[in-house]
């Protein structure tokens, strides 16, 4: 089911320019529409699966995917690792299993993995909604550091997210472009595997697709509230991690100013009013992860 890069069966065999990486567990709702989106666009298709106990790894064989079976570590980022490191595409589109490669998106790839370094800074140069997108890496590199290099060629790109919840993909609140770097070249980036915040890390110079990739982050409510507990323990564990204080001052801070100030953040000066309900309720239980986590942090 996958393409062939070239009219010549041999060079196709010895040459794969695009591979696609998914890590996964439990993810037999997700993958099929996933794998789906990129069938005429991945040369090679690698999926790791943390011993899921439903169909996943079935469906992935279905698509002729190369299915690598592991244990499902708790810091998710390890099996990502791996997935990259089996890779054998000239560059590499790393993918959650909950997330679909529109046409446009495809196309824009295909185009991107072929342009060479002058090509690649021409194209940068004249990227659709360039100001929104650097405001937004500016503010991941705030939170994670540095993003690669100034200096050298492009050898990985972020992707704007739309993030579908409640029926509505969600654009304002802070939530758009929620830029990730998932289309690297082979060899070049590399998972750290110790938190899960964490960047993917780089070698090179790192620009942006301006297609946007479709998140079914949230098909349902208790589907974003089952993701959402698990979310909470991780960060509870991280707040382990750091030995953060259990102060009165700390209460304090978690059960009040951190979410009254980040649902008014997003609300208000990121325009998270303009989602209507569904941004106000993302808004709303985002705010309640700091509470949430810090009390279990504090009966652990």
């Amino acid at each position: 089911m996958l393409r062939q890069t070239t009219n010549n069966k041999q060079q196709s065999k010895n040459k794969v320019q695009l591979s696609v990486v998914l890590a996964t567990f439990n993810e037999e709702q997700n993958i099929g529409q996933c794998l789906e989106s990129v069938k005429t666009l991945a040369d090679e298709i690698v999926v790791v699966d943390g011993s899921s106990a439903d169909r996943t790894r079935d469906i992935a064989d279905s698509y002729s995917a190369k299915v690598i079976k592991t244990e499902n570590h708790p810091i998710f980022h390890i099996n990502k690792q791996k997935a990259l490191e089996a890779a054998k595409g000239e560059w590499i589109l790393q993918l959650d299993a909950d997330e679909r490669v529109s046409e446009e998106l495809a196309g824009e790839i295909q185009k991107v993995v072929r342009l060479g370094k002058d090509e690649l800074e021409e194209y940068q140069g004249k990227l659709p909604n360039k100001k929104l997108f650097i405001r937004h890496q500016k503010i991941v590199e705030h939170r994670d550091g540095v993003v690669g290099n100034q200096d050298g060629d492009f050898t990985a790109f972020f992707i704007p997210r739309l993030n579908y919840f409640l029926g509505k993909y969600l654009r304002y609140g802070g939530v758009y472009p929620d830029g990730v770097i998932r289309l690297v070249k082979n060899g070049y980036a590399r998972f750290p595997a110790e938190s899960v915040h964490e960047q993917i890390s780089v070698k090179g110079k790192v620009g942006w697709l301006s297609k946007p990739l479709i998140h079914i982050d949230s098909p349902s409510f208790s589907r974003y509230l089952e993701r959402n507990n698990r979310y909470i323990n991780l960060i509870r564990d991280e707040l382990k991690k750091e030995k953060v204080g259990k102060s009165p001052v700390e209460f304090f801070n978690y059960f009040l100013v951190k979410p009254i100030g980040w649902f008014f953040l997003t609300q208000i000066r990121h325009k998270g009013i303009l989602d209507g309900f569904p941004g106000i309720v993302f808004s709303f239980f985002s705010a309640l992860r700091f509470p949430r986590a810090y009390w279990r942090y504090l009966n652990d």
